[in-house]
């Protein structure tokens, strides 16, 4: 826990580097298995521009593992519901396609009701993100990544990870890192859905988006988490915009809507804060 004296260094150091203009920008979706080292979203309305981003590993919060079930999985679907707003379900979520919206379906995704397909393109391999490091980060054993039921993609019982967690062990495993833009268009042949890359900061990135066809963009800079020096996701949203002239979606601070991950929890409390700032804002 920082001691509160020491917080507002932090928050200073936090704006500070928001406005750094000296930014290392990542290029995704290259081969790198060999390196030299109330809107619209998609179509459908919302009632609020702030949506529920994909948060992994939700099960992990619940203090019980007797009784955390789907809860907290559902509960926040049906806070969506009531809140009429949009949601994403990590891939690598701890509740199941079919359990968190509440259905027992065998077309998964389309048949559940799922109005898009958001594929995440800056994690061909994990950032080295050293608290899970240190802590030998794991899924508890009760857990599982429940859309994925080959046993060694788990990675809650191993224990050789080396230096690195279990979660970089796991992705290394899981993620290709071959997968370039033309599987974006094999992907949109695939599905009748809408696609999304996340995960985009650049034009160049943005137009090669245009380029495969994809539905929209959500700019994010994966929290930071992925590659020291990126831009703020709001200081790479401009340029970004501008590439796409409103030929798709572009879903960031800004621009069609926000999507926010663990913030969410506190959901209401968004929504009420939006308002009035709206309200004291005469928009």
């Amino acid at each position: 826990m920082c001691k509160q004296d020491v917080l507002p260094g932090y928050r200073h150091a936090c704006d500070s580097a928001v406005s750094c203009r000296w930014c290392i920008y990542p290029c995704v979706l290259r081969d790198v298995s060999s390196v030299d080292m109330p809107t619209t979203v998609l179509g459908h309305r919302v009632s609020i521009p702030i949506c529920v981003e994909a948060t992994a590993m939700q099960r992990m919060e619940h203090p019980d593992d007797k009784t955390a079930t789907v809860r907290g999985q559902t509960d926040l679907f049906l806070t969506c519901l009531s809140c009429d707003t949009g949601m994403k379900l990590s891939s690598w979520a701890t509740s199941t396609i079919e359990e968190a919206a509440e259905a027992s379906l065998v077309r998964r995704a389309e048949e559940a009701g799922y109005k898009g397909i958001f594929v995440t393109v800056d994690t061909p391999y994990l950032g080295r993100r050293r608290d899970d490091v240190r802590n030998r980060f794991k899924l508890p054993s009760h857990l599982r990544v429940a859309n994925f039921e080959t046993p060694d993609l788990a990675f809650s019982s191993k224990e050789g990870y080396g230096k690195d967690s279990g979660l970089a062990v796991y992705v290394t495993q899981a993620i290709d890192a071959t997968v370039k833009w033309d599987d974006i268009a094999w992907l949109k042949r695939m599905t009748s859905l809408p696609v999304v890359v996340k995960g985009v900061l650049t034009a160049e990135d943005a137009k090669e988006a245009l380029k495969y066809g994809v539905d929209g963009i959500l700019v994010s800079n994966h929290g930071a988490r992925q590659l020291d020096g990126v831009p703020a996701t709001i200081d790479a949203l401009p340029e970004v915009v501008e590439a796409v002239e409103g030929k798709v979606d572009a879903l960031a601070l800004g621009a069609k809507a926000v999507f926010v991950g663990r913030p969410v929890l506190s959901f209401q409390m968004l929504r009420e804060e939006l308002h009035l700032a709206l309200v004291l804002t005469g928009s």
